[in-house]
């Protein structure tokens, strides 16, 4: 059991370094300032502002898992992406599927 908490504090390269962290930080602000600023100034059409918040959430969503959550590093990083991949792969399904059975599952009388 000590040997195991020593690799553990040991292995530097297991967490994300100041810089990293602060880099993570600034684009999150960014990415959350750039909407904000798009609707409080009625920059873009509706439209245009709802497909703007969905990429800066899904760019959020990316900047959140490699920057902190450290989905890249580890010994089992391959895999660990791949999961995430195949997780996103299903949720896409589920929610595109389902938009689609309620928008054509119209019953004429």
């Amino acid at each position: 059991m000590g040997g195991n908490h020593t690799n553990s504090h040991g292995n530097h390269n297991a967490h994300g370094s100041l810089k990293s962290y602060v880099i993570g930080f600034a684009l999150s602000i960014i990415l959350t300032i750039i909407p904000l600023v798009v609707v409080m100034n009625h920059m873009l059409n509706k439209t245009g502002t709802l497909v703007l918040i969905l990429l800066m959430a899904i760019l959020q969503f990316g900047v959140q898992l490699f920057f902190f959550m450290h989905v890249k590093e580890g010994e089992n990083a391959h895999w660990n992406i791949m999961a995430l991949i195949f997780g996103l792969i299903i949720l896409v399904t589920i929610v595109a599927g389902s938009i689609w059975i309620m928008t054509y599952n119209t019953v004429a009388h």
